[in-house]
């Protein structure tokens, strides 16, 4: 990382932080997440803290539009440029998410808006796509967006793990200032979401994230690098992955809540939230370094192993799925 990047992390970094400070009251009157049954926390705790690395992003990406539209010769490369407008791109799922937390949204109206920002996304993407493989892709990136919106169910799990996937990415790509902004407002907003958590991130920042990483991917310049991008998430991504299928041959909703992901699980087996959440935010964090140093290759072979390791705390860790199905 290079100083002006370090800079751009820090102040974002202090803006969310301030930001959140400045937000919380109005969130506790709110926006109240009261614990439920299926909740992995026990005290009321406000939601929709990830309007302030919503809010900080967007802002750099508009103030980086407006100086590469109003330079004589921009510097920025096409994918640059399409980096830069990606916290844009993603503000429409913001909007659903915050009106979803406070008054319940159908799921065919938040999946449209997910359908036609992900369509955006594909739109601005330099991979070549036969238009028979663009239902399966905007599956694939709705996939992204709901997933990484799963797996927001404990403190500190995903702004660690997209703090760290976003940073390498952006490292990857030498990507323009508001990816770096953002990386750095997840960290200050982390300062407020670890555990004990004072306010979690809430659908408008989850679905944010998820859409901002899925664009990241799609501009890689090659199909296994665009794999390679989306394995370095492999921690969160993968939980979520395998979770669906054991649902519905269990016979369940694959859309309604519950508490049978392994984080979950793990957690109901008595591990405290920063374990387990610093046990995904490490797994992540190597296949990160192993993206810099080795490329989509290392990745691929890491994420296997990391899958087989995540099949044995499953197994042998983690309270068995049958039984946290029938709690």
């Amino acid at each position: 990382m290079l100083l002006p990047e370090f800079f751009s992390v820090a102040l974002a970094a202090f803006a969310a932080w301030w930001l959140l400070r400045a937000l919380l009251p109005n969130l506790r009157r709110r926006l109240l997440d009261q614990p439920n049954a299926r909740s992995c926390h026990s005290q009321p705790t406000p939601r929709g803290g990830g309007v302030a690395f919503v809010l900080v992003a967007a802002a750099v990406s508009a103030i980086g539009w407006s100086c590469a539209a109003f330079s004589g010769q921009p510097a920025l490369t096409g994918s640059q440029l399409a980096i830069l407008a990606l916290p844009l791109l993603a503000l429409p799922l913001v909007v659903v998410g915050f009106l979803d937390d406070r008054h319940n949204l159908s799921p065919g109206l938040r999946y449209g808006v997910q359908l036609a920002t992900a369509l955006l996304l594909i739109l601005v993407s330099p991979l070549p796509l036969p238009w028979l493989g663009l239902p399966m892709l905007l599956i694939a990136v709705t996939s992204v967006i709901n997933f990484t919106n799963f797996m927001d169910g404990l403190d500190g799990l995903v702004a660690g793990c997209m703090a760290v996937t976003i940073g390498a990415l952006a490292l990857s790509y030498a990507a323009p200032s508001p990816i770096w902004a953002l990386v750095g407002s997840l960290l200050g907003f982390l300062l407020w979401n670890w555990s004990p958590a004072k306010v979690f991130m809430g659908d408008s920042g989850s679905t944010f994230l998820g859409a901002v990483f899925a664009g990241l991917v799609l501009q890689a310049p090659t199909w296994p690098e665009a794999l390679g991008l989306l394995l370095v998430a492999t921690p969160l991504l993968g939980d979520a992955f395998f979770c669906v299928p054991r649902r519905l041959l269990a016979g369940q909703r694959v859309f309604q809540a519950h508490r049978l992901h392994l984080f979950q699980r793990l957690h109901q087996a008595g591990w405290p939230h920063a374990r387990v959440s610093s046990l995904y935010i490490v797994g992540t964090a190597v296949l990160a370094a192993a993206l810099l140093a080795g490329g989509w290759p290392w990745v691929v072979g890491l994420a296997v192993v990391e899958l087989f390791l995540g099949f044995w705390l499953d197994r042998h860790v983690a309270v068995p799925f049958t039984v946290a199905s029938q709690s």
